[in-house]
């Protein structure tokens, strides 16, 4: 509840409703200054463990937390739904409750990147939702990807990659070259620039904004990146703590040392969003504390009042209506929709 409450704070806004036992929720929403005449409590005596498997949860999930979060999107009285639960479970219940976008086969989750780019992130999708993707999977990933960075990160024209082992044409798997030409033939109707075949170490770099990849590749990458962040925080701690110099210089160097924590800590962007679907979740992780949950509902705030769900759906429509070469209407132009 603290990571609610945080959120409240930093978004005076926003209105919350919170599912889960009222005699448990209850009370902690109380304790909550920030909270009062805030919150809507919807009972659901059930929760989803993390050991549940995602097919038990689609047959027998009524009457959980998680079920009645995606059912408030779905019935319209929340714009976001938020979860810090069971990543398989929320994915099947969002698809099954939400439904897909007309012409998704695949949704997708897209998470915020620590890069050197102008504005500190780049989104890289899928991280996790299906570990398969073809050629038409990674172009409708480049689609949402790229609506994505032009509403989370005000990016009017994204630039879009495609990871691969190597920059050169001839590397790669087949789907990977296929898509590679769609990226590039659709680049106008989607809003994006395609600037061809990323590799692993343009991650965190200047050259890209959206990082398109299989849900397998790109969740081994960001797990690698998480954990790579606290062995760094880990080793500057040891180093800083070794003796009494150290701990000397680390007062003198205590400015530094916090911007740097600030920048590799992944609770600062802590939320997954799932795209592709009726409606948008984004899925916090289960072991976040509460900067980490005050970052994921901050995040959905934004794409609230951004009006990103209804940007997204009308940019795949525009996309797929230039895909099958019929006449483009405005919507289906670059720009004639705000950042959609």
């Amino acid at each position: 509840m603290a990571g609610i409450a945080e959120s409240a704070t930093a978004n005076p806004d926003a209105s919350f409703i919170v599912h889960g036992d009222e005699s448990q929720i209850g009370p902690m929403i109380a304790r909550k200054k920030a909270l009062a005449g805030r919150c809507q409590i919807r009972h659901a005596p059930r929760v989803v463990t993390m050991n549940d498997k995602p097919s038990q949860v689609m047959r027998h999930g009524e009457g959980t937390s998680m079920w009645s979060c995606i059912e408030s999107v779905r019935a319209g009285e929340a714009t976001v739904a938020v979860s810090c639960g069971n990543t398989g479970a929320l994915m099947a219940v969002s698809m099954i409750r939400l439904r897909k976008l007309p012409g998704v086969n695949r949704p997708a989750i897209a998470c915020l990147w620590p890069s050197r780019n102008s504005g500190g992130f780049s989104v890289m999708l899928d991280v996790g939702a299906d570990v398969k993707a073809d050629a038409e999977d990674l172009l409708q990933y480049a689609m949402m990807g790229a609506s994505y960075a032009r509403n989370g990160l005000s990016l009017e024209r994204p630039r879009v990659g495609l990871l691969n082992v190597g920059t050169e044409e001839h590397k790669g798997r087949a789907e990977l070259k296929a898509a590679q030409d769609l990226i590039a033939a659709r680049a106008e109707a989607g809003g994006y620039e395609y600037v061809g075949f990323i590799e692993g170490s343009d991650i965190p770099g200047r050259r890209c904004d959206v990082i398109v990849t299989d849900g397998f590749t790109g969740n081994i990458a960001l797990k690698t990146g998480e954990g790579t962040a606290k062995l760094i925080a880990d080793f500057l701690k040891e180093a800083f703590g070794a003796n009494l110099l150290s701990k000397m210089a680390a007062v003198l160097a205590l400015g530094s040392l916090k911007r740097l924590q600030k920048r590799i800590d992944p609770r600062r962007v802590n939320g997954g969003v799932f795209l592709g679907l009726n409606g948008t979740v984004v899925k916090s992780h289960g072991s976040a504390d509460a900067t980490g949950v005050a970052a994921a509902i901050g995040l959905a705030a934004r794409l609230a009042q951004s009006g990103f769900h209804e940007r997204l759906a009308a940019r795949l429509a525009s996309a797929g209506r230039a895909g099958q070469d019929a006449p483009q209407d405005e919507d289906a132009t670059p720009g004639a929709a705000e950042k959609r």
